[in-house]
């Protein structure tokens, strides 16, 4: 059983649902990321979605947007996202890693060198943005011969019909984008969300990640009452590029993670 597994079912026999805090592998420095990695666990957060910089994010709004540009200008490589990974590996060998991108890098490497080097790294899962389950059979297959949970997004307008396709490719769980538009965008509606997740869960009982417009404490409890899990990005984000310095960064994200911890915990 992968980590992501085992963690989300240890997860509901507590009663407990996913933190899942994200942010870009990079930003605002290399040196900063496996700290931050290990502050968001002990802020209390159990799967880490990681992003892979890249030049062109299409579902990302400006607040992350900017995050792979601070990343790329420090040269950051997907190989070096994975080491990395291996270096928070070397402490903390429970704690799921998702690593969130885009398909150009990863076909750059090659489907079974990334898959081979995200296995050796201590990588769990993968979710590629613009990779639709139609493109994706043999990647799929190299992942799963790597233990490596392949996650996909379902959108607001995704049809039945696609879901289904969806689901049955899908491991892990499925990461539900709770909005229509990119990352950080508007309100959350959570009567739409609740509509949808029944939609989803008709066709499956992989758990579901809800992300996009979840912003405080108050919006990821209202998230945890719905899904199995509250993803957390733009708002994390933000934080890390208002500080001053590394120490300020970690403080203002922990202290965010950890209303977040408490209200999902109350509900």
């Amino acid at each position: 059983m992968s980590r992501i597994s085992t963690c989300l079912k240890d997860l509901a026999a507590k009663g407990r649902k996913a933190l899942v805090p994200y942010f870009v592998a990079g930003d605002p420095s290399k040196e900063l990321t496996v700290p931050m990695m290990h502050a968001m666990v002990d802020a209390g957060s159990d799967i880490i979605e990681l992003g892979i910089a890249f030049s062109d994010p299409m579902a990302e709004g400006p607040v992350i947007q900017l995050a792979h540009e601070r990343a790329l200008e420090h040269n950051i490589s997907l190989r070096d996202t994975l080491a990395l990974v291996a270096q928070f590996r070397q402490t903390d060998n429970e704690t799921p890693i998702v690593l969130m991108g885009y398909a150009n890098p990863i076909e750059v490497l090659g489907y079974k060198s990334f898959a081979q080097q995200a296995q050796a790294a201590g990588v769990d899962g993968i979710l590629v943005v613009d990779l639709p389950p139609e493109e994706a059979i043999e990647f799929q297959s190299i992942l799963k011969e790597h233990d490596i949970d392949n996650i996909y997004l379902i959108a607001p307008t995704t049809e039945q019909s696609r879901i289904k396709k969806i689901v049955a490719l899908a491991t892990g769980y499925l990461y539900y984008v709770s909005l229509k538009g990119v990352t950080g965008s508007a309100a959350l509606d959570v009567n739409s969300v609740k509509s949808k997740l029944a939609d989803i869960r008709q066709e499956t009982s992989l758990p579901i990640c809800v992300g996009f417009g979840i912003k405080d404490a108050d919006s990821a409890a209202q998230i945890s009452k719905l899904s199995e899990g509250a993803v957390v990005g733009s708002a994390i984000v933000d934080r890390m590029a208002a500080a001053n310095s590394e120490e300020q960064a970690i403080s203002a994200v922990t202290e965010l993670l950890k209303d977040m911890r408490d209200a999902m915990d109350k509900v």
